[in-house]
């Protein structure tokens, strides 16, 4: 039988796993970005040097390459090309019309709103069609990020008008369109999630929410740097969002996919799907969905990207009480090491992943990129996951020069 042929967009570490969860199924795996020192592209079996969000290189590269399957997996830039050149050649993929309102905030909030979904008034500009006349429209604070980024680049909340200028800036800074969006910025009970959920033939068969947890005294605050599983989400709320994530799945016929799902609470007891990114998402989430539930989200859409329909995506539930730490320098300099405290006792710590080494030059914590490597630690309580996460600054030191 013929090898199947996948094309992975991108290079980052994040994409280690799935390419090595691809050649365990015998799946040939081809890489591409313009980076070619990209971490990833050292596991592929190929590598070819094209610009990911340029659809037409994409497309031609993938029909000279005669290639089974596309995907980006955690690289968001991406996700909109992977659907283009699926549906231009007839493989597996969710929409190309529904993968560009998904990844563009404006247009997703806009089609929520159209659909009767909980949404905070939000609308998305380009630098010459704003003026601040439009600011009265808004529930404040409100939050400026740009349409099409992710990794919580140039995001700001903004309280007063003053800022609101540098802020749009800061969006633009980081848009590929040069468009940014405003929105109400609705204030969360307890926590948001940010996890993996995976659809077959249209129906949802596995959700996951998780508490997603921000360091307030970070260079960008709205970094997610820390993340726990089980949610703490209400029971009542929770269910209110598997129906409206079914509900989103089925009126943008999505099909089977892998899904990066932000969703919150907010203090007015209203749940909010604030993102749903047709794509795995960055931070190790489905390698932690892994160690907390036993479900192989990464395996199973490697097999959907190359038409392979056997999925094992049984929704299970949680084997303990899961963290993953997101590690990051207090500030700009020099790497020295990671110190844990034995406050932590060392039986919860599951998994060091430091992704530099001593004098490597890091800085300090204003996106995703920023990261130095993560922490997984398992517990045996929700309430001993919680007394350690909330004095993390007690037991864990990184040193920077």
């Amino acid at each position: 039988m013929k090898q199947k042929k996948i094309l992975l967009l991108g290079g980052l570490r994040y994409l280690i796993p799935v390419i090595k969860a691809a050649q365990e199924i015998n799946i040939y795996v081809i890489t591409c970005d313009y980076v070619p020192n990209n971490v990833a592209h050292k596991f592929s079996d190929e590598y070819h040097n094209v610009n990911i969000i340029d659809k037409e290189a994409v497309l031609n590269l993938a029909k000279l390459l005669k290639i089974d399957g596309i995907m980006s997996f955690a690289v968001d830039p991406g996700v909109v090309t992977a659907a283009y050149v699926a549906n231009e050649l007839g493989l597996p993929s969710i929409p190309y019309k529904s993968a560009i309102i998904l990844q563009d905030k404006g247009l997703f909030r806009e089609f929520l709103k159209n659909n009767n979904f909980n949404v905070p008034v939000a609308k998305s500009y380009s630098k010459d069609n704003f003026s601040f006349d439009e600011l009265a429209q808004f529930n404040w604070p409100i939050i400026v990020k740009p349409v099409d980024s992710a990794g919580s680049k140039g995001v700001t909340k903004v309280d007063k008008n003053d800022d609101i200028e540098s802020a749009i800036n800061d969006a633009l800074l980081h848009s590929f369109s040069g468009k940014f969006i405003i929105e109400d910025f609705i204030e969360k009970k307890g926590f948001s999630s940010d996890s993996d959920c995976f659809s077959v033939n249209g129906i949802m068969k596995f959700y996951s929410f998780n508490n997603q947890r921000f360091n307030e005294s970070a260079a960008n605050p709205y970094t997610p740097s820390a993340y726990s599983w089980p949610s703490t989400i209400s029971e009542e709320n929770q269910k209110k969002l598997k129906v409206e994530l079914q509900r989103l799945v089925k009126l943008l016929d999505l099909g089977t996919s892998i899904y990066n799902v932000e969703v919150r609470e907010g203090v007015n007891g209203k749940a909010y799907i604030m993102e749903m990114a047709p794509r795995g998402g960055g931070n190790r989430l489905s390698e932690l969905v892994k160690y907390a539930t036993s479900v192989d989200l990464i395996k199973n859409a490697v097999k959907a990207a190359v038409g392979i329909n056997d999925f094992d995506v049984s929704q299970l539930g949680y084997n303990g009480y899961w963290a993953e730490v997101i590690l990051h320098a207090p500030q700009n300099g020099y790497f020295q090491k990671v110190v844990i405290d034995e406050s932590l006792n060392k039986k919860h710590i599951i998994e060091l992943d430091l992704w530099v080494n001593k004098g490597d030059i890091v800085n300090e914590f204003n996106g995703a990129n920023d990261a130095i490597g993560t922490l997984i630690l398992k517990f045996d309580s929700q309430n001993q996951l919680e007394n350690m996460m909330n004095c993390q600054e007690s037991w864990l030191n990184i040193i920077v020069n």
